[in-house]
């Protein structure tokens, strides 16, 4: 059967499910209040993380969880105002990420992850995206020598059980190819099969032009509107509402809005993140992240773009661009950033669940209602395959991966 199909949220997870609902042949219209790719999809570092085979755990060293406490670093910040909110959210999030809890999610994690360039590749190539695409990888960059020790053990450990490839840089080869450093580090762990995206907001207005052109319909409107109408729902646009049989969920952080008001608690909450682009006069050859200090630097079209950590704040709270101002004077150990180019930094927000899984399936008191959230900080890696598992869902057909760890009915009785 073919269904008519509303999708609200426009970033990498939105499009990515409409298009590969109309590729099986359903009527899908796209709905969110901004053009696609202007939100959580544009802020990114822009790499598509095939490495990325264990999702973030909460840590449970004491020491580091001081350092968070008293904001000792640069990668974690925190609003005290926000913390009763979500705090049990967060209690919960490093319950999930005890040892033998972690083992079971990192490897449903990886079962997503193991299909992010294989499902990306064909949309790519479809969408007419080359050009914004590199194959060679990004590097984990170490400023001491005991780190960079760690890491390779690590990335080792993780090469033997996930297959996954790297290659490492002593501290002269990592200079020769970065001369844009000032600085030399102590190495630098190279993931060498992931791809980079030189603006992660365009390959998502590429997507979504495919989209439209494969027949698909956008529209601007509220998706807070979404409403049950008899056997199907219903959303406000500017073009007038919008019926139809199925609707997927598909809002990054702002999903909670629509699913706290259908009676579903799910436990998601919101990591803040800042970015900025810099005129630097020597650019890098690929991303680097200064792994001591959580901060990224990638290589846009639009200049150097440096990226925060995370930020555990309310999700309409105002900036407070701490961790970027501390990261500008960390990285300017390494590289010459030169002159910001946008007046004031990016914020975005990502949708993160407890169990560090995404949500990914029917929901269960609502026939046609549909999830697709909480992808925490690899929204824009798995946007195809985990729309393509919704969409087989959706579609009746037999789903290429197993659904149930991501299923709804995880943390939802029906």
């Amino acid at each position: 059967m073919k269904y008519e199909v509303i999708v609200l949220g426009a970033g990498m997870i939105g499009v990515s499910t409409a298009l590969q609902l109309i590729k099986r042949g359903h009527a899908v219209t796209l709905v969110d209040r901004r053009p696609p790719g202007l939100e959580t999809s544009y802020g990114n570092a822009g790499i598509i993380q095939r490495e990325a085979v264990e999702p973030y755990p909460f840590p449970r060293d004491f020491s580091l969880l001081f350092k968070v406490m008293r904001k000792g670093g640069i990668d974690v910040n925190y609003h005290l105002d926000a913390l009763p909110r979500i705090a049990p959210k967060l209690l919960r999030y490093w319950w999930y990420s005890s040892p033998p809890r972690y083992r079971e999610i990192a490897l449903a994690w990886s079962r997503l992850i193991e299909h992010s360039i294989s499902e990306h590749a064909p949309l790519i190539e479809e969408a007419g995206a080359n050009d914004l695409i590199r194959k060679d990888g990004w590097r984990v960059g170490f400023r001491t020598p005991l780190a960079f020790e760690l890491a390779q053990r690590e990335a080792e450990r993780e090469s033997l059980e996930y297959g996954i490839k790297h290659t490492v840089l002593d501290s002269s080869a990592l200079a020769a190819a970065e001369p844009g450093l000032v600085r030399a580090m102590a190495g630098a762990i190279h993931w060498v099969e992931p791809w980079t995206v030189r603006s992660p907001g365009t390959l998502v207005e590429r997507y979504a032009a495919l989209f439209q052109r494969l027949g698909g319909r956008f529209l601007q409107g509220d998706a807070d509107s979404l409403q049950q109408v008899g056997a199907g729902w219903s959303v406000k646009t500017d073009d007038g509402d919008v019926l139809a049989e199925h609707a997927v969920i598909a809002l990054g952080p702002w999903s909670s809005q629509i699913t706290d008001r259908l009676d579903y608690q799910l436990p998601l909450f919101v990591k803040r993140g800042y970015h900025r682009h810099y005129r630097a006069a020597k650019t890098l050859t690929m991303p680097l992240l200064d792994a001591e200090n959580g901060v990224m630097l990638a290589p846009m079209n639009a200049g150097l773009r440096l990226t925060t950590g995370a930020e555990f704040a309310a999700l309409g709270a105002p900036a407070t661009p701490l961790q970027l101002r501390k990261a500008e004077r960390a990285v300017g150990e390494l590289i010459d950033l030169g002159e910001p180019v946008e007046q004031k930094p990016w914020l975005g927000a990502r949708p993160c669940v407890v169990d560090m899984k995404p949500v990914i399936g029917a929901a269960p008191r609502h026939r046609g209602l549909w999830f697709h959230f909480g992808h925490a900080h690899q929204g824009f890696t798995l946007g195809p395959a985990s729309g393509r598992l919704l969409a087989e869902m959706i579609n009746g057909e037999s789903p290429y991966i197993d659904p149930t760890p991501y299923s709804p009915t995880r943390f939802i009785r029906s």
